[in-house]
């Protein structure tokens, strides 16, 4: 797994039975390669708007933003990424024509259960006093922006440099998008990047209307609906909650006593840093999580758990 600084994650895995494309724990050497790798590489091949499946009667409301939501306007989107190789001995056009296909079906019925994401972010302006409302309008909306792009690099290009490319910047929509911008853009967009020998999934998630871990749930909401075959019937294991609370007295139109967005928001122009890509293979990991239990006498950390520790501490020496 790779962790990218300017909010992008690489995870490696399998798509319908393919091979992992992790490679072993060790430093990657850049390779030397003519393959053009610049933002511009990457080609749009469709566009197009997802709704949910069916409405329900609460996403026909509004849905309103709580203070530590209003708090992230200025902030960038949630942007991550899934990386998989394609199997072998399957009919390439066949095998992304059906991944496209059930993404989007699937899509829709995660929006279902995850109906803010399809909307917008509206304000409504109050003249006297001059104030500022800000929440999302679930009925005016396009849906969730999904994109079919292409590029002619293979999974190798992108996982083996030192560096992680720039291209990588180019396979999420939202890339440098402030949560502000949610008035004008999708809350939500999943655009897949076919590569030669792979598939790049990267996902853009307003991040006012969910944190990092709503983010995982939705994304893992949609595997499950996408391994169980875009079954309309399916209930998923953990519906999300999307009640929001308020403190008494207060809600759920929040004032912000501002008399124009520029008093609201601000864009930080982040400088170009360096995100460095390393690998583990699945030795190592066993063998950090071998020695973790056994150090803390227990059996109860799990690799994932083990890892991270390992990086945190090797990150804060």
């Amino acid at each position: 797994m790779g962790c990218f600084n300017s909010g992008y994650e690489l995870i490696l895995g399998q798509l319908l039975g393919g091979r992992r494309g992790a490679g072993p724990f060790q430093q990657a050497q850049q390779p030397v390669t003519t393959k053009r790798m610049d933002p511009s590489s990457v080609r749009i091949i469709s566009e197009c708007y997802v709704t949910p499946q069916h409405a329900s009667d609460r996403s026909k409301q509004p849905y309103y933003l709580t203070t530590w939501d209003i708090v992230m306007l200025s902030v960038q989107y949630i942007q991550k990424g899934l990386l998989y190789a394609k199997p072998e001995g399957n009919c390439e056009e066949n095998l992304i024509s059906n991944v496209l296909d059930r993404l989007k079906q699937s899509l829709s019925i995660a929006l279902v259960h995850f109906y803010p994401l399809a909307g917008r972010l509206a304000t409504k302006i109050e003249e006297n006093p001059k104030s500022h409302f800000v929440f999302v309008d679930c009925n005016n909306s396009p849906g969730a922006k999904f994109i079919h792009a292409a590029v002619d690099l293979s999974v190798s290009d992108i996982v083996s440099p030192t560096y992680v490319p720039l291209v990588v910047q180019s396979f999420f929509d939202h890339d440098r998008a402030i949560n502000y911008d949610g008035h004008t853009r999708p809350l939500l967009s999943i655009q897949v990047n076919e590569l030669v020998d792979g598939v790049f999934i990267g996902c853009s998630m307003n991040h006012a209307i969910g944190d990092g871990t709503s983010f995982w749930h939705f994304f893992k909401t949609l595997s499950e609906i996408f391994q169980a075959q875009g079954d309309t019937n399916l209930k998923i294991s953990r519906p999300p909650v999307l009640e929001k609370w308020f403190p008494e007295g207060h809600g759920p139109l929040l004032n912000l006593p501002f008399t124009n967005q520029d008093e609201l928001i601000s864009r930080f122009e982040a400088p170009e840093l360096l995100e460095r890509i390393f690998h583990f293979s699945a030795k190592s990991i066993a063998k950090l999580k071998e020695r973790a239990n056994t150090e803390s006498n227990t059996t109860k950390i799990s690799s994932f758990q083990s890892l991270s520790a390992f990086v945190w501490r090797s990150i804060t020496k």
